[in-house]
């Protein structure tokens, strides 16, 4: 089913150029994929994205280092009200009239939005993680959250509705679950980098269990107790992705193969890490454009079957 929506207003085409372009310089491998998206959908993805990296900027743009941590959580409660204020068709600039539009033609739950505000509440006060469970509500929080917030984006195929009830998946759980996955891949691929700001994601729990102490991760020490650490939480990730996938494979025609792109793209990102010998302390993990290209056919192939 084709959906027309109406012409941008005035002025949105600009507006939403300018998401496109945050989106292409701060997320190449997301990018990537929602270039195979029709117009409409792609339009929203940027305004989403780029809702999403403001959001997180209030806390880790160079700007906010070294600001107080009530400061911090003035300005997130400012945002709050802000966005808000766009569910209620409040503009105060061009990115709000952008917000506005997208939430017009696309539904989008309020709630989410607010969740993902909390998550950065948590990067104020929460440094260390006692287990996964303690994780996994920061990973709902700050990137499962864009599963909720894009999923009416995308959209089902017409034919989830009168599929088996046995063979319908929650396609709100995959959506969260394939953020989940897409946060903890970011979480081992930058675990050198937040270290450096004081945050260790990986549990504790999972630290005691490995024989690693917090004090060489800080340090960068590459050992076999790191190596096998980081195979575990590789293991985890991949099973998030795997969570996500019946899903993915009942989106609608027109998103399943960028989805899937996205999907075994930042999948890959794990790849890269074993290459690495797990050292991501000294090494950027990601995959390369000749990779990216050469998945996209792949990518196709597996989007056309469910």
């Amino acid at each position: 089913m084709t959906i027309t929506f109406p012409p941008l207003a005035p002025g949105l085409d600009e507006a939403y150029e300018v998401c496109r372009r945050e989106t292409a310089e701060w997320a190449k491998t997301f990018y990537l994929g929602t270039l195979l998206l029709p117009p409409a959908k792609r339009r929203a993805i940027w305004a989403i994205y780029v809702w999403c990296r403001r959001t997180d900027e209030l806390m880790d743009s160079p700007a906010a280092q070294g600001l107080p941590p009530a400061i911090l959580l003035e300005r997130l409660d400012a945002w709050e009200e802000r966005t808000r204020g766009l569910f209620e068709g409040r503009v105060h600039d061009s990115f709000d009239r952008v917000m506005v539009d997208t939430i017009e033609r696309f539904p989008q739950p309020l709630q989410a939005y607010l969740d993902m505000i909390e998550g950065q509440r948590m990067d104020v006060v929460k440094h260390r993680y006692a287990d996964f469970a303690e994780l996994q509500l920061y990973c709902y929080r700050v990137a499962g959250t864009v599963g909720l917030m894009t999923q009416d984006v995308m959209g089902l195929d017409p034919a989830y509705t009168t599929a088996p009830w046995s063979e319908q998946p929650d396609p709100t759980e995959a959506a969260v679950a394939l953020g989940i996955a897409n946060q903890l891949t970011n979480i081992l691929r930058d675990v050198g980098e937040d270290r450096g700001r004081g945050r260790i994601y990986l549990p504790q729990e999972d630290l005691e269990r490995f024989g690693y102490s917090e004090a060489e991760l800080l340090a960068g020490t590459l050992n076999d107790n790191w190596r096998a650490l980081m195979a575990f939480q590789l293991e985890r990730a991949r099973a998030w992705f795997a969570r996500s996938e019946a899903g993915v494979r009942w989106l609608s025609a027109d998103a399943r193969w960028p989805v899937w792109t996205s999907l075994r793209l930042y999948r890959g990102i794990l790849a890269v890490i074993e290459r690495h010998n797990y050292d991501v302390f000294n090494k950027r993990a990601y995959v390369p454009r000749a990779g990216k290209l050469l998945d996209l056919p792949l990518s196709f192939i597996v989007a056309q079957a469910r």
